[in-house]
C-alpha cells in the first residue's frame, strides 16, 4: 500500500504488488502542485505530503508553459523538500509543449516523470525511450496517467510495458467525461474501470494511486472516498488541496489495531513453528497470513521514516 520496493531481497514477488529489490515509499498523499505559482512550491516544502506532482498541464495557462517549467526544474534540483517525493507532470504527448517539458524534466532528474493519457504499450515505449535520449538518470522513473475507457481496458498491457513505469495514476474526472457518467458518491460508474486498472497494477507488481476528490469542502465526502479507495487495494490518493493531505495520509496507513495484529500474527507463526497449526486470537493462521502482516509491517515502518 503506497510502497515501491524493499532493498536486499531477492527479486520482484508479485503477490503482494510489491518489487523487494528496491526501498518502500509510502505514498498515501500525492498533491497536485501548480507550477506556475511560487507561493504554492514555497508552501509545499512543509506539506505533510508524501508526495507532490509540479504539475505543467491542467493547473498551468498556455502563456505560463515556460516559466512553470523552468520553476518546477528550479524546485526538483533546490534539495529543499524533505523526503517528499517529487515528480513533475508534463503536457501530453499530443501537445505543443510535450517536448520540450520531456527534455527539461529529463535533465533536471526528478523522482518520476507523470504523463497524462497514456493509452497504449507503445505510448509507453516511445516515452521510455524518450527518456533515455534525453539522459534521464535511472532514479527517473514513470508515472502513467490512464484516464479513458481505451486505458481501462488496456491497462495490463500498459502496466507490463516497461520496469521503468513503475505507477499508474488513476484520472478519473477524465474517465467520468469520456464515459458520459456522472460524479456520484460510491462511484458506481467508475468502478469497472477501476477494478480493471487494479488488476493490471497487482498482475504486473505496480503501484497504483487513486485519482483526486472535486470538492475541497466535502471533507465527508472525500473521507469516504479515502477509504473506499483504501478498501479496493488503492495505494494513495492524488490530491487537489492541501487540506486534503491529513485525510488520505490517515486513511492509507494501517491504523493501530492493524499493526498490533500483525506483530501478534508474526509473533504466533514463530512460536508456532514445528506444531502443524498456528492461531491467533483464535483464528488459524497461515503463510498467505503471515505475508499480509509482514507488508501491513513494512508500510507502518516506511511511514515511521518518512516522519523522522
Amino acid at each position: 500500500m503506497g510502497l515501491d520496493k524493499l532493498d536486499h531481497r531477492d527479486g520482484p514477488d508479485h503477490r503482494d504488488g510489491l518489487d523487494h529489490r528496491e526501498v518502500f515509499r509510502p505514498r498515501r498523499s500525492v498533491l497536485y502542485m501548480p507550477s506556475s505559482n511560487e507561493r504554492a512550491l514555497e508552501k509545499a516544502k512543509s506539506i505533510a505530503c508524501d508526495g507532490l506532482i509540479l504539475d505543467l498541464e491542467d493547473a498551468v495557462a498556455p502563456d505560463a508553459k515556460p516559466s512553470a517549467r523552468a520553476a518546477a526544474c528550479a524546485a526538483v534540483t533546490s534539495g529543499e523538500y524533505g523526503k517528499r517525493e517529487l515528480t513533475i507532470r508534463v503536457n501530453g504527448a499530443d501537445t505543443q509543449w510535450h517536448a520540450e517539458d520531456m527534455a527539461a524534466a529529463c535533465a533536471a532528474g526528478p523522482d518520476a516523470i507523470v504523463v497524462p493519457k497514456i493509452d497504449s504499450a507503445d505510448s509507453v515505449h516511445a516515452l521510455v525511450e524518450t527518456m533515455a535520449r534525453h539522459g534521464a538518470p535511472e532514479k527517473t522513473k514513470l508515472w502513467a496517467m490512464v484516464e479513458t475507457p481505451y486505458a481501462m481496458l488496456h491497462a495490463e498491457e500498459i502496466a507490463g510495458a516497461s520496469e521503468r513505469l513503475t505507477v499508474l495514476v488513476m484520472g478519473t474526472n477524465d474517465l467520468a467525461k469520456e464515459l458520459y457518467a456522472e460524479h456520484v458518491p460510491g462511484r458506481q460508474p467508475l468502478l469497472t474501470g477501476l477494478g480493471l486498472a487494479l488488476l493490471a497494477a497487482r498482475a504486473s507488481g505496480k503501484v497504483i494511486i487513486d485519482g483526486v476528490y472535486n470538492d475541497v469542502k466535502n471533507t465527508e465526502g472525500f473521507l469516504a472516498e479515502c477509504q473506499q479507495g483504501r478498501e479496493l487495494g488503492f495505494d494513495g490518493k492524488t490530491l487537489i488541496h492541501p487540506g486534503q493531505v491529513e485525510g488520505a495520509n490517515e486513511a492509507f496507513a494501517p491504523s493501530e489495531r492493524a499493526v498490533e495484529d500483525a506483530r501478534g500474527i508474526l509473533r504466533a507463526w514463530e512460536d508456532g513453528k514445528g506444531s502443524g497449526v498456528v492461531t491467533y486470537n483464535g483464528r488459524m493462521i497461515e503463510n498467505l497470513h503471515v505475508e499480509s502482516a509482514r507488508r501491513t509491517l513494512s508500510i507502518h515502518e516506511a511511514i515511521l521514516a518518512l516522519e523522522t
